[in-house]
């Protein structure tokens, strides 16, 4: 076996050091660059779903407004922006668009995978300057086997979101020797580790056709025997970070709340286009009165969008008390929060569904248009719902947790 790192290097080991945290003046700078191009998002939304990925100029815009950098740590160009700020401009993108929320939420969570790697490594990839974006899966679809003091590398990955702009590839995989899976410890279940390429070594292949987030390029990527070194490979659910700071504590639990905050983003967006539809003067066929008067619709209406206060309100607090706990040093309140933050998203997904549905529902028979907004975000968020970190189990995690008794994987 290769001799791979365990430690991200000696900034893992200094506990006392922190990476710059991210300014006013940052802050701002970037939501307002948000701001000033969700309206272009809106307009473009069909034009995304055609092209099943972001055209071209619209990934330049983000990149030029600090979207792929705004987790980057500030001694790598980027913004190093807190937990609060990133769950904003990611509700904000998906607002305007849920493909583009998605996909910016892939590419912005490139530096707490690529934290992962030893500090030499992270430093390299970031010397050319902070917009580096990876994609690839989490599902060990792979098998990686020994060789050359590092891994032949063999898989297919599906819905790897971003992958035809991406700048690196990874994919998780199985360990092997001989072919055969190499068993964790004790007994435990094979060995999984993650492998990091070049998008030069990886074959993308145009798979992504799908109900919903049609826009996010969520393609198969494909490795056919390639070499990995040992030094770019990782462990995506328990290696240690090479960055020091609060921003980089439980990724994986943090990557839960970006996702929820996409979710609650696709529903306001509902919210906004059913508020839009009755400013127009909308009436249901055979009503006697405007939708808008209705006070049936009006008690729906009003119970979607408090499930959506509700969820945002649920991912800010557990953000808070993450970034607590982490500014804190305390590891043990962050694994406890974490069976918190994995169930989360399933009543979050829940919560924005019901949302979209009401106004779907409510939109009459337009709604099913292709040309409807409406019936977009509907697809978006059933789509999102397919994740497999939506699933209900995660629920169970919670339930687990508060009654005392062992969980057995949590985010």
């Amino acid at each position: 076996m290769p001799r791979v790192a365990r430690r991200g290097g000696d900034a893992a080991a200094m506990p006392g050091e922190q990476e710059a945290t991210m300014d006013d003046q940052d802050r701002t700078r970037l939501i307002d660059a948000v701001r000033e191009l969700a309206p272009e998002l809106g307009r473009r939304a069909a034009e995304i779903e055609a092209a099943r990925e972001l055209p071209a100029d619209l990934l330049d815009r983000l990149r030029a407004a600090g979207c792929f950098r705004m987790f980057v740590p500030r001694s790598h160009g980027g913004y190093g922006a807190d937990p609060r700020t990133g769950l904003a401009v990611l509700e904000a993108l998906a607002r305007a668009d849920g493909s583009t929320g998605w996909t910016v939420m892939i590419g912005a969570e490139t530096p707490h995978l690529l934290a992962m790697l030893p500090r030499d490594r992270f430093d390299e990839l970031y010397a050319q300057g902070p917009d580096v974006v990876v994609a690839g899966g989490f599902a060990p679809q792979g098998r990686a086997e020994p060789s050359d003091g590092g891994f032949r590398v063999t898989g297919r990955w599906g819905f790897a979101s971003g992958s035809r702009h991406a700048d690196w590839i990874f994919g998780n995989c199985v360990l092997t020797e001989d072919g055969q899976p190499l068993p964790g410890p004790d007994g435990q279940p094979a060995q999984v580790r993650s492998m990091l390429l070049r998008v030069d070594q990886v074959r993308v292949e145009d798979t992504w056709h799908s109900l919903g987030l049609r826009g996010t390029g969520s393609h198969d990527v494909v490795i056919d025997s390639v070499h990995c070194p040992a030094g770019r490979s990782f462990d995506i659910f328990s290696g240690p970070p090479c960055v020091p700071g609060p921003g980089f504590v439980a990724p994986l639990s943090q990557f839960v709340l970006h996702l929820g905050a996409v979710a609650v983003g696709i529903a306001q967006g509902a919210l906004d286009d059913m508020v839009a539809l009755l400013d127009a003067g909308r009436q249901r066929l055979y009503a006697r009165q405007s939708l808008a008067d209705s006070p049936a619709f009006r008690v729906q209406l009003g119970r979607a969008d408090l499930y959506v206060r509700a969820a945002r309100t649920l991912l800010r607090s557990l953000a808070d008390d993450l970034l607590g706990a982490a500014e804190a040093g305390d590891p043990a309140a962050v694994d406890a929060l974490r069976p918190v933050i994995s169930a989360s998203l399933p009543w979050v997904t829940e919560a924005a569904t019901a949302a979209v549905d009401a106004c779907y529902r409510s939109a009459g028979g337009g709604a099913a248009r292709d040309s409807s907004p409406i019936q977009r975000r509907f697809r978006d968020i059933h789509t999102f719902g397919q994740h497999a970190a939506a699933a209900e189990g995660w629920l169970g995690n919670n339930g687990a947790h508060l009654l005392g008794r062992p969980v057995e994987l949590a985010y």
